[in-house]
């Protein structure tokens, strides 16, 4: 595996740290390259060295997060609901600042449909309509509501400034996913 310049990995940081926050504070069309150039203190063509414009960077971003999220979703594949759901709030926990802006401020809407798109493949994965609670239930039906709903309280959460730590948000949401999966 190449070694990766760790210069490179601090300025990519930088220059999405900087394209966060301005989307926290402001809506994306009205973003700059020079404005997260100006935050993150490198120069405008530096930007461009690493991203075709904001358009590939935010989506290089969103990118990313669907990432780990997945391979999050494939190591826990062997936990019960509860346990793997705090690793996931505590992911989103740590990642804030782009989880807030992307769903709860509504700074992309696209990354919203593309994050309950992923809990839709996962949720998927794991229900059963042949048996069990959901015996006779349409499988689309039963993903949607389970992807919605999830992605909805994960939205509420963040709205409100996280009132509840990673670990008791993620033992309401794991029993009742047990219950609905």
């Amino acid at each position: 595996m190449a070694k990766v310049d760790r210069r490179i990995v601090r300025t990519q940081e930088a220059i999405k740290k900087a394209f966060l926050e301005l989307m926290s504070e402001k809506s994306f069309d009205s973003i700059t390259i020079q404005e997260i150039s100006d935050r993150a203190n490198i120069n405008r063509a530096t930007v461009y060295l690493h991203y075709l414009d904001k358009f590939d960077l935010l989506d290089k971003i969103m990118e990313e997060h669907i990432k780990n999220m997945s391979d999050f979703c494939e190591a826990e594949a062997d936990m019960d609901w509860i346990e793997s759901t705090v690793h996931c709030m505590e992911y989103l926990a740590n990642n804030y600042l782009f989880f807030s802006t992307m769903l709860a401020s509504g700074g992309a809407p696209y990354f919203r449909s593309r994050f309950v798109q992923h809990n839709i493949e996962e949720f998927k994965k794991e229900v059963d309509v042949t048996q069990g609670k959901n015996s006779g239930q349409n499988e689309d039906i039963v993903v949607e509501f389970v992807a919605n709903a999830y992605v909805g309280v994960v939205e509420w959460w963040l709205k409100n400034g996280m009132p509840y730590p990673p670990q008791e948000i993620a033992q309401k949401v794991g029993e009742l996913l047990e219950r609905n999966l």
